[in-house]
């Protein structure tokens, strides 16, 4: 597999926003700015113009909340851009529908058009970029840098009208011959080689995957093409024997070349070059030629059969490969519920990965969301993470969801903040009742005698 090095000047997130996305029916706005009641040692100072003050990043966030709060969609809304902006022009048919996901819970909402923007860092200088969209049509769409402090235009598209920048102008202009209603500027334009718009796109090729249960197989085959690789390999088995799962070593047969196709897959799909196909739902561990060496009663490795070892360690296995991949290239990585099948320990080492600058020195970042309130730990000597790293999605009655983040409720330096969010102080909690559960399996709700 290729194996790549990070960039010498830095590339992060700095902001999500979106309208009318997913379970989003109004605006979102996510951070990764540190704020005023930051912890200083989890602060990540990154040039993003020339001569200027440098900005403070975080390096991982937190989302909490209750079952169908909207949690995983915040997550998914930032993979739904990425999606767009790498397949809009090689994969939409000229004249087919664009794939969004609005808010269905409102009619009105369900005809408005969709709004997806990022502020980042990239290689070295800020960068806005954005577009609103419908089911047919890229009504809107922008990117700006900001080299010396101020905005500077790269592109400006309203409709079919596209306004260039003072960079490469002929060049933007050419590619504006190429342009569909239903494709993006941004993807017609790395597809055309634009200069200028290429290290974006690229950008979204490394960034913004997320990991979910539906990814994990081909999580696993990612993770497993890293053993071919002497280097990568080391790492994988040292995270493998560092999560204490028994496991002492790893070895990987020698595939068919159809598995070893599909293995190459894996690869271009974690890297941003291949779309993750629809009716392929990935190779199954049994099928990877993957052995995990445990260490016997005598002393002897042996190994196991795949389908012997347990959902956790399949789990992390799934992660060992996109998290070493982050921590080298310095890229966003999504995790979709950290805490399904993992050890609270183990989850809680995933994310002082990327919060130690040791083991993260490429300023990767971590946006994940869970339930363990372990991860939210007490007082100040006990947090995981700071208090402007936690966010938290609470439901409306009408299904809509509600982005806020823990620092704007103000909590105090020693505040006991995993106890105060399972006592529903911050909100984000289910409302349960312990009658309504019991009526629905009482004898007479079941209409027994």
């Amino acid at each position: 597999m290729t194996e790549q090095s990070g960039a010498s000047q830095p590339s992060v997130l700095l902001a999500f926003r979106a309208e009318n996305v997913r379970s989003f029916r109004d605006d979102l706005e996510f951070s990764m700015l540190a704020t005023a009641v930051g912890e200083r040692a989890v602060v990540r100072s990154v040039p993003w113009r020339e001569g200027g003050t440098p900005l403070d990043v975080l390096a991982v966030a937190g989302v909490f909340g209750a079952n169908a709060s909207g949690k995983s969609n915040l997550l998914k809304a930032m993979d739904d851009m990425r999606s767009c902006v790498l397949y809009s022009f090689r994969r939409l048919d000229p004249e087919g529908e664009i794939p969004r996901r609005p808010f269905v819970l409102d009619r009105q909402a369900r005809a408005k058009p969709s709004r997806f923007e990022v502020d980042l860092v990239l290689e070295g200088v800020r960068h806005e970029y954005g577009f609103v969209l419908d089911d047919e049509h890229v009504i809107e769409e922008w990117a700006y840098r900001y080299p010396k402090g101020r905005a500077a235009l790269i592109f400006r598209r309203e409709g079919d009208r596209v306004e260039a920048g003072s960079v490469d102008r002929q060049k933007t202009r050419a590619v504006q011959k190429l342009l569909r209603p239903n494709a993006l500027f941004l993807s017609t334009a790395a597809s055309a080689n634009h200069g200028v718009l290429l290290p974006l796109y690229q950008w979204f090729g490394r960034n913004l995957r997320l990991a979910e249960a539906d990814s994990r197989p081909w999580r696993q085959a990612f993770t497993t093409e890293m053993l071919g690789s002497d280097r990568l390999k080391d790492r994988v088995i040292a995270l493998l024997h560092a999560a204490d799962l028994g496991v002492t070593s790893a070895q990987k047969r020698e595939p068919d070349p159809v598995m070893q196709e599909r293995l190459r897959r894996a690869v271009r799909i974690l890297q941003g070059a291949e779309e993750e196909p629809e009716l392929d739902e990935g190779p199954t561990f049994e099928e990877l030629g993957v052995e995990l060496l445990h260490r016997g009663a005598d002393g002897e490795e042996v190994p196991l059969h795949a389908e012997d070892e347990s959902l956790g360690t399949r789990v992390w296995f799934g992660l060992i490969g996109p998290v070493v991949q982050a921590l080298e290239v310095g890229s966003v990585f999504l995790a979709d519920e950290l805490d399904a099948s993992l050890h609270p320990a183990l989850s809680t080492e995933l994310v002082r990965l990327f919060q130690d600058p040791q083991t993260n020195p490429r300023r990767a970042q971590l946006v994940f969301n869970s339930h363990d309130s372990t991860l939210l730990g007490g007082s100040v000597g006990e947090r995981l993470l700071g208090r402007d790293q936690v966010w938290f999605t609470e439901k409306h009655g009408d299904g809509s969801t509600h982005l806020y983040p823990l620092a704007d409720l103000e909590p105090r330096k020693q505040e006991a903040i995993g106890k105060r969010y399972l006592d529903g102080r911050y909100g984000a909690t289910p409302i349960l009742s312990h009658q309504e559960f019991a009526a629905a399996v009482a004898p007479e709700a079941r209409g027994a005698s």
